[in-house]
């Protein structure tokens, strides 16, 4: 997951000018049976379910507890499933190099070896350049603004919480090559380097951080307040020169399949409409930001 959430890093660092302007054309997928590149709505209808990918090993996301998925994205799939009238099944899947090979893999070809194409990828990051580049998926159903944020134990800091400048001196965990370490190491003149502590996952950061083995720890909201305890606390500051502070997750389908990325699209606003999407979050003690609604 932290290639998919540093290359929007590359997202971002696009020129702001005319939007797909210097776009090339992708290779349209050859001609495959519906078992490789998925299914249509009526289909999915007739054999009574749709096939989900979502990231494994990704809290409070996506992952496996008993043998069984679960996490925010897995509940937005279900009720997703719900308004089409059919089941959920969801294939955990491991982050790729990239987003571009993980919408190849789980949404318009299929992995080299194992594994199978779903019909909807869920928390798929939007931007706007990227999605004129990948014409193979539908980018839609956007669900939620995520931000990135420091956690910190308040033991530490009783009255005021800390800043990037803070890391000079004071210790930090980040995911390891994600967002947070990029946007730290770059840190004018390397002067934080000596107090980022990396961790291989968000949640290894965060168990350093209730053990009180660093002082702070820094990277996307929800991934942080999945692991508060109660001497952590948390906070948005505003970042300087972070490019990439914050970004909208929605959902991936197959471009061929468009009157399913527009039935999966309305059962998302309607959820985000009627409460069911903030409700989720709040079980599972998270921040909900929706985007804008249309």
């Amino acid at each position: 997951m932290k290639a998919l959430l540093a290359g929007l890093v590359l997202f971002c660092a696009t020129e702001a000018a005319a939007r797909c302007a210097d776009f090339v054309p992708q290779p349209k997928p050859q001609n495959a049976s519906r078992d490789i590149v998925g299914a249509d709505l009526d289909t999915i209808r007739d054999r009574g379910f749709i096939r989900f990918a979502a990231y494994d090993d990704f809290p409070p996301w996506s992952w496996q507890e008993g043998g069984q998925p679960q996490g925010v994205d897995i509940e937005i799939g279900r009720l997703i499933a719900e308004d089409l009238g059919v089941e959920a099944r969801f294939d955990l899947v491991a982050a790729g190099e990239n987003l571009d090979a993980d919408l190849r893999n789980w949404l318009w070809k299929g992995p080299i070896v194992g594994g199978r194409v779903a019909n909807v990828m869920l928390h798929v990051p939007y931007d706007s350049e990227f999605a004129c580049r990948v014409e193979q998926v539908v980018f839609t159903g956007q669900y939620h603004v995520e931000r990135i944020a420091i956690a910190y134990r308040r033991d530490a800091y009783p009255d005021d919480p800390p800043v990037p400048a803070y890391f000079r001196f004071d210790t930090v965990a980040v995911e390891n090559d994600a967002i947070a370490d990029f946007y730290l190491s770059s840190f004018p003149g390397g002067q934080l380097g000596q107090n980022v502590q990396r961790y291989p996952t968000m949640q290894a950061a965060m168990e350093a951080l209730a053990a009180g083995d660093v002082m702070a720890a820094m990277g996307p909201r929800a991934q942080l307040e999945h692991g508060l305890t109660d001497d952590l606390a948390i906070h948005t500051p505003p970042l300087p020169g972070f490019g990439v502070g914050d970004w909208t997750s929605g959902v991936g389908v197959h471009f061929a399949y468009r009157p399913l990325a527009y039935a999966v699209d309305d059962a998302i606003y309607a959820a985000i409409a009627d409460g069911r999407i903030a409700r989720i979050f709040s079980r599972f003690g998270l921040t909900f930001e929706p985007p804008e609604l249309r």
